[in-house]
């Protein structure tokens, strides 16, 4: 058996020898068919690489299309679906919007709505040591008024203020409260009364100049933005 192996070994390393200068066709059928699958691996990898590859990309990136097109179709079907809801849901918060946008005051009440916030401390008994409107903060939608206040006036009359400026028909909020035995200056305010610190705010709508306005700016920031 070892001799045949050897035999065999020997017959096929000599059909590898001398293999120099001679034609592929005339070499050992040995020699030939490695060569054969040789060209054949280096066709099929050529191929690979230099075209078969792109038409795997592609086909992946068909696939991918495919399946972004078909999550698209699912969430539009199930819009369909829901479209009935989604209608009534809209108008829902549509009449919120609406309820929302009447506690807001537009510019010409603003002076109102100020005396409205002085008058529910007073008729209160409340003394204001502190009543300053700051600079008027103009959002994308709405603007914001703060205003400074300094009140002084017992602990249940201070709370009592406060119920009322919640309880108003304008949204009135308030932010940064302090309350202190003593004023700024550092006197006792004396007989139980309490001084509180507080910035109220409140807002209002856009009139039609500052909405224009407001667009205006925003669509400079992004026209600035976009050609950055």
């Amino acid at each position: 058996m070892a001799t045949d192996l050897k035999e065999l070994g020997e017959s096929l390393s000599a059909q590898f020898r001398n293999l120099n200068g001679v034609h592929p066709g005339l070499w050992p059928i040995v020699p030939r068919v490695l060569c054969a699958l040789g060209v054949g691996a280096l066709v099929v990898l050529a191929g690979y690489f230099f075209y078969w590859q792109t038409q795997y990309e592609e086909l992946e990136a068909g696939a991918a299309q495919e399946q972004k097109l078909r999550d698209e179709y699912t969430t539009k079907v199930g819009q369909a679906v829901n479209l009935e809801e989604l209608k009534r849901q809209k108008e829902q918060v549509d009449k919120y919007v609406v309820q929302m946008e009447k506690q807001l005051p537009g510019k010409a009440e603003m002076a109102a709505l100020l005396s409205d916030i002085n008058q529910a401390g007073t008729g209160r008994g409340l003394t204001f040591d502190l009543f300053k409107p700051s600079r008027v903060d103009v959002k994308e939608y709405y603007a914001e008024q703060p205003i400074e206040l300094r009140v002084t006036g017992s602990y249940h009359d201070l709370g009592a203020f406060a119920g009322d400026l919640a309880a108003m028909a304008r949204i009135v909020t308030l932010n940064n409260i302090s309350l202190d035995t003593k004023t700024k200056d550092g006197k006792d305010t004396g007989g139980g009364q309490l001084q509180l610190n507080a910035i109220a705010k409140t807002f209002r709508y856009l009139d039609p100049e500052e909405v224009a306005a407001q667009r205006s700016a925003a669509a400079e920031k992004k026209k600035k933005g976009a050609k950055k």
